[in-house]
């Protein structure tokens, strides 16, 4: 799905997952600054738009989600996860209910995967699943954003800014009257600085919520009845997850940026140090500089020192050990 918004001045297509939508349009730390002032927005055409309607639609998302659903008010923003049988995570939703229909945005390219799941767990539930990704766009306005919505937009407000389910056709004509567009770097950059995880890039095959930190805003803890839930309860009874998310300061002496996947090390065991970590997303900040979250293990002390490659990097707690 290639947006449109990549005809405007500047704007350079970004890579892997995220391409379809603009990097940045020529100047990443200008746009940061716009977004932190509340203004502008960010084209987040590229990911997944699920649509789910009936009459049982809360009820049955109930069961099937990690997150406290069945009497989800219309308009309440709230995020959850669908888990394997073993307690990994698969998806991720962003979800808000209008009324009638509940919304979920999810990464670019999951969309298939989850409907097939959601339809094969309908049995008899009065609930009809469908995949809007065509008809409607993920547009982003920033926290403290007086930006003007659409009348009959869907809108999902958080702590973080507002997302808007805007009608695709209209993605143009919006992105005219509500400039300036600030590409999914700005977007990253204030995600790692907020410690927000996300799907695919602090994710692996085996991660569980609880070494993210998605177990206080995507898990109901005294609900059951889903797929997964009998790890994510034994692990928080009873033990402590192998890996913990944390907020990584890099040298900002240093023009390389580590990327994702970067191995981190102890800085005191050198070069040929035993791996105790690695980078998920490392990012540039208008005034933090380099920074990352990264995956590390539950042991490693909160105050060692750590390289990524060669780059020094302190820690910040973002998961408690």
């Amino acid at each position: 799905m290639k947006s449109p918004l990549l005809t405007l001045p500047g704007a350079v297509s970004a890579e892997g997952v995220d391409e379809g939508v603009a990097a940045h349009y020529g100047d990443l730390f200008r746009e940061q600054r716009t977004l932190a002032d509340g203004t502008g927005f960010v084209d987040l055409s590229h990911r997944g738009v699920v649509a789910v309607s009936g009459e049982d639609r809360l009820t049955w998302l109930h069961l099937l989600l990690t997150q406290h659903v069945s009497d989800l008010p219309s308009g309440q923003a709230t995020e959850a996860l669908i888990l394997s049988a073993h307690g990994h995570i698969e998806h991720a939703l962003y979800l808000v209910d209008d009324g009638s229909t509940t919304w979920a945005h999810v990464e670019p390219g999951t969309q298939d995967a989850l409907i097939a799941y959601l339809e094969s767990m309908k049995f008899f539930y009065r609930v009809d699943v469908a995949d809007r990704t065509d008809d409607f766009a993920v547009v982003h306005l920033p926290a403290g954003s007086i930006g003007e919505v659409p009348e009959g937009v869907v809108v999902r407000e958080t702590a973080y800014g507002r997302d808007l389910f805007l009608p695709r056709a209209d993605l143009e004509s919006y992105a005219e009257k509500s400039g300036p567009a600030a590409g999914i770097l700005a977007y990253e950059a204030f995600r790692v600085e907020q410690h927000r995880p996300r799907l695919g890039f602090e994710t692996d095959h085996r991660t569980i919520p609880h070494e993210l930190g998605w177990i206080d805003t995507a898990v109901h803890l005294q609900k059951g009845c889903y797929r997964g839930q009998e790890t994510v309860a034994r692990v928080q009874n009873l033990g402590k997850p192998p890996r913990r998310l944390v907020f990584l300061h890099l040298d900002g002496s240093e023009v390389y940026l580590p990327p994702a996947g970067t191995e981190i090390r102890l800085a005191d065991e050198g070069p040929d140090g035993r791996k105790i970590g690695f980078i998920t997303t490392s990012v540039r900040h208008h005034e933090l500089g380099p920074v990352a979250l990264a995956l590390v293990k539950r042991n490693v002390p909160l105050d060692a020192r750590l390289v990524a490659d060669t780059t020094a990097a302190a820690q910040e707690v973002v998961v408690e050990p």
